[in-house]
């Protein structure tokens, strides 16, 4: 019998907690990565004749400087408060979209179909519970206020109060603002981030048949190389969905003339190099951030299987 067909389904309970701790990891170690990014995509360094764009370490040290260091979690309570949902609505869907195209006779799931498998997930992650919570965290970032001054107030206080006084000035749908533009960067990444890991997972298992469970560094090495395809290919996206995102809509303007009027302005002001603007924080982030999730993930889960197993043991024993 194979490895795969031994392995019984990963239940709903063990995708929520293993994939919750997973995403909480990755935000407590990646988040500065993304304030810097954030602030990379919505500078406008570089527009002026014979200037360059700041770099990301010329960009943290100046949020160091003014801002303290605490400035780099700024957002953290809106992504750890997304976390949970975010990675368990990742893992469940993806696994039921897995299911549903595999092969009826088999239960194999071709490679054409697990990237589909990933789209899916990343379009239901999207729409349910990354969109809202990045509105919420991209506002708090923009913010350049010093937390060592208590006098200096920002607009939003914290995520709740960000999410409070962004629907009653903006309405509800400000929440979503750019839920297409996230959609389709998060579908890109889960295809291409399920597909290499599944893919890279399965070889590793093959060259070392003797092995029931790769170790964790492996599950860590194949997650930092599957995480880091999906920037690469939808940096642009990413970038005009932030500055969209950071922005209040405009009276009769829809969503699709302000997503063609700021890359237009991007392209005129500031050149092509600016669509790909924070893109080395941003790998340097996501990277090692499926690194952690990954890692953590595939540990957290096995633990949780085994005292399942245990639990069934001692239950049938009685």
């Amino acid at each position: 019998m194979s490895r795969a067909a031994e392995k019984k389904p990963v239940g709903f309970a063990t995708q929520l907690v293993a994939g919750g701790i997973a995403g909480a990891m990755e935000a407590l170690c990646c988040q500065p990565l993304d304030t810097i990014k954030v602030r990379m995509q919505l500078s406008k360094s570089g527009r002026t004749p014979g200037t360059k764009p700041r770099g990301f370490i010329a960009t943290g040290a100046l949020i160091v400087r003014r801002e303290t260091p605490l400035a780099l979690y700024k957002g953290l309570g809106a992504v750890l408060s997304g976390i949970v949902p975010k990675m368990a609505i990742r893992f469940a869907s993806f696994e039921r979209y897995k299911a549903w195209l595999a092969d009826k006779q088999t239960g194999v799931t071709s490679l054409g179909n697990i990237f589909i498998a990933g789209l899916g997930a990343g379009v239901t992650e999207a729409v349910m519970v990354v969109n809202p919570m990045e509105v919420v965290k991209i506002r708090l970032q923009a913010q350049q206020h010093s937390l060592a001054d208590p006098l200096e107030a920002p607009k939003y206080r914290n995520a709740g109060h960000a999410v409070y006084a962004i629907v009653r000035e903006e309405g509800f749908s400000a929440l979503y603002r750019g839920v297409t533009l996230t959609a389709l960067r998060q579908a890109t990444n889960q295809g291409a981030n399920f597909t290499a890991y599944q893919e890279l997972k399965k070889f590793a298992h093959k060259m070392q048949p003797e092995l029931t469970d790769l170790p964790s560094y492996q599950h860590m090495l194949i997650g930092l190389i599957s995480g880091a395809m999906g920037p690469f290919s939808n940096a642009p996206i990413d970038t005009i969905k932030t500055r969209l995102q950071k922005a209040e809509a405009k009276p009769g303007q829809s969503a699709f003339q302000r997503i063609a009027a700021i890359a237009s302005d991007m392209w005129r002001q500031e050149g092509v190099s600016s669509f790909y603007k924070g893109i080395t924080p941003r790998v340097l982030r996501v990277a090692p951030g499926q690194a952690v999730v990954f890692a953590v993930y595939e540990r957290v889960r096995r633990a949780m299987e085994s005292m399942k197993g245990s639990s069934e043991d001692n239950t049938y024993s009685e």
